[in-house]
């Protein structure tokens, strides 16, 4: 008699930072003989990669920055969500359904609290977002991405399990690439990122930011940015105008690739990013996005700084003349960026999504006896 395969629903919201974990842990559940579903809102659907897991559509909205009458349009949407959730969780019978946050998360995981499912949550930034932050009492165990995570409801603490962010295969695959040393007269490589949409401010400053660099350290430059598209010829020209011929794009392919062969990354501070570059064990500048719901972004940024392994320059003062001081004291002392390097190696968790894994199959054991 065949044994049942476990079925994990894992919840999403429409942004890459919450969809990517959720592909990572679906890989590794799938690896163990798990069945994965995943229940996510039409942004989330359209995200690269989802196509290879059975994906469930319901309607969600969110609240933050709308007016009244935007909030009761998100709560008839998150009420309809709810009852499309509960329908397919009914049909589905899962042995855990996990959330990831994001608003299109929620519809989920309060039908699978309506159902008794048992339920989880992974968090992604040293914060714990709002999403999050209302299922989190509700459920059987939270997982974060860092040590330290604020927000956490008290009476929820003990509920914890620190596993790391999970990431994709394609990141793992380049946490071995060893960190090329900042040598004399050799290439110097520098990748610029700003998210999903890009980021105006790095197209602002960083051309402006190597431009004063000293000639020796700007031939050496090999750089990579990404742009918004109403900026990309104005970079453009800006480079060129210093002789340097950067590659320049609004979506860059092979981003935890180019990680691996840089020696140094400026970019803003979503989870994603951070997360694949401490995985990939790679020094970074982060700017956090000043406007980002509760300043998650600064938290993260932070976490990094603390731990050595990149250094954190709020908006307020990135400007051309303190990049370049910046920039001219890694690229010009010996040792700085390899020994961050060495502080990122140890601050990404390569095992995230096995250790994610576990805390699921740990969940659904405990549960079973409990039954």
């Amino acid at each position: 008699m065949s044994v049942q395969k476990k079925l994990i629903v894992l919840a999403a919201g429409g942004t890459a930072g919450h969809v990517f974990p959720a592909q990572a842990l679906a890989t590794q559940l799938k690896l163990r003989g798990w069945q994965v579903a995943f229940i996510t809102d039409d942004r989330g659907a359209a995200i690269h990669g989802v196509e290879d897991l059975e994906t469930f559509i319901v309607r969600a909205g969110g609240v933050a920055g709308k007016s009244i009458f935007g909030r009761i349009r998100s709560f008839i949407e998150l009420g309809i969500g709810v009852l499309q959730a509960r329908s397919i969780l009914k049909r589905l019978e899962p042995d855990i359904v996990m959330g990831f946050g994001g608003y299109a998360s929620v519809p989920t995981m309060l039908a699978a609290r309506w159902l008794k499912c048992t339920t989880a949550i992974h968090e992604q930034n040293a914060i714990l977002g709002r999403a999050n932050r209302l299922l989190a009492s509700g459920v059987s165990q939270i997982a974060t991405s860092y040590n330290e995570s604020k927000f956490i409801p008290l009476e929820a603490q003990s509920k914890v399990v620190v596993t790391g962010m999970p990431v994709r295969e394609e990141v793992l695959g380049c946490n071995e690439v060893p960190y090329l040393s900042v040598e004399v007269d050799a290439p110097l490589s520098l990748i610029i990122v700003g998210g999903s949409l890009g980021a105006r401010v790095l197209s602002e400053v960083v051309p402006v930011a190597i431009g004063m660099l000293s000639a020796d350290i700007r031939s050496r430059l090999k750089i990579v940015q990404q742009c918004r598209s109403e900026d990309i010829e104005q970079v453009r020209d800006a480079y060129k105008s210093m002789g340097l011929e950067a590659e320049l794009d609004t979506f860059i392919r092979g981003v935890p690739q180019r990680i691996s062969q840089s020696h140094l990354l400026i970019a803003r501070a979503g989870s994603s990013t951070v997360a694949e570059c401490m995985a990939v064990g790679r020094p970074a500048i982060l700017v956090p996005y000043p406007h980002a719901v509760d300043d998650h972004q600064s938290a993260n940024a932070h976490a990094v700084a603390s731990a050595g392994a990149g250094w954190i320059m709020d908006q307020s003062v990135f400007t051309a003349e303190n990049l370049a001081a910046r920039l001219g004291e890694l690229f010009g002392v010996e040792g700085i960026l390899k020994s961050a390097a060495k502080c990122a190696c140890k601050v990404g968790v390569s095992n995230a999504a096995s250790r994610l894994a576990d805390m699921a199959e740990r969940l659904t054991s405990t549960e079973g006896e409990k039954a």
